[in-house]
């Protein structure tokens, strides 16, 4: 079992930017989260991988509502942001799961 990179801050571009309320890109880190915990836990089952890929990015549609009640949306910024910390979670598992197919759940 693998523990994810510790040096690594996930979402560290939404943090920074000040249009992205804190709490809401915890919510976004909260569904990452649960992907990060499968894969250290030793799954590398892709089929399963995916499953909860799609759950988390399910999950992050879910929050626009809120974004969008405090004045911020996940726009361009945003969705960069979330593709490159899902394709380096990928990467630094080794699971080889191209990073459009992997959040490709979402309507943002």
């Amino acid at each position: 079992m693998k523990a994810f990179d510790p040096n690594y801050k996930l979402l560290d571009e939404m943090y920074q930017d000040e249009y992205y309320p804190d709490f809401l890109v915890d919510k976004v880190k909260d569904e990452l989260q649960k992907v990060i915990d499968l894969l250290e836990s030793g799954e590398t089952d892709t089929e399963a991988v995916q499953d909860a890929l799609d759950e988390a990015v399910c999950g992050i549609n879910d929050l626009q509502e809120e974004f969008d009640e405090n004045d911020s949306e996940i726009e361009t910024v945003a969705r960069d942001c979330i593709g490159v910390t899902v394709a380096y979670i990928l990467e630094w598992f080794g699971i080889p799961i191209d990073m459009e197919e992997a959040i490709r759940e979402r309507d943002w």
